[in-house]
């Protein structure tokens, strides 16, 4: 199994300009993106959401909605987090100081999200039912809760990491 540390080992998921999505592949054709004749698409209502994460209603689940930045986005399972890294930063070097980075970030307020299993990860303008084709990532999260913190840091004056750790409720 590759870690996180491993050369090669992380895909990322880069966006068109606009926020990225976590759907639940349960509900991935409820997701229309930027496709639809309502004034309030998807894409729209991701793009509202305040702050680095949100949930939005989709179909009787929910999508995780990664705000704040457009910036290129991937998941260290081992972890249980979405890493997002700046433009223009190797995406080989930023992996390893995650570790470090979740003892040393500034986090936010929490979420609590139930998903009903594996969640994709695309580009928010994107219809679900396209995500699959290309620039996606499946994330396979067991089914239940999970507390969602997005967090900060910036180790450098040029650099900044962004963080959305996933963690399953006490009992």
């Amino acid at each position: 199994m590759a870690r996180h540390g491993d050369p090669g080992a992380v895909r990322w998921v880069e966006s068109g300009g606009g926020p990225l999505v976590a759907v639940p592949e349960t509900v991935l054709p409820f997701w229309t993106g930027a496709d639809s004749e309502e004034l309030d698409t998807d894409y729209d209502r991701a793009c509202e959401v305040g702050g680095r994460v949100g949930l939005l209603p989709v179909g009787d689940s929910a999508a995780l909605v990664l705000g704040d930045e457009p910036a290129a986005t991937s998941y260290l399972p081992d972890l249980g987090t979405f890493v997002r890294r700046p433009a223009g930063r190797p995406e080989r070097e930023l992996p390893v100081r995650v570790p470090a980075a979740l003892d040393a970030a500034v986090w936010e307020g929490e979420l609590r999200w139930n998903v009903p299993g594996p969640v994709v990860l695309f580009d928010s303008a994107r219809p679900g039912a396209a995500a699959r084709t290309e620039g996606h990532l499946r994330v396979p999260l067991e089914p239940g809760p999970y507390l969602v913190r997005a967090g900060h840091l910036r180790p450098d004056p040029q650099t900044w990491i962004g963080l959305v750790r996933l963690s399953r409720p006490a009992p």
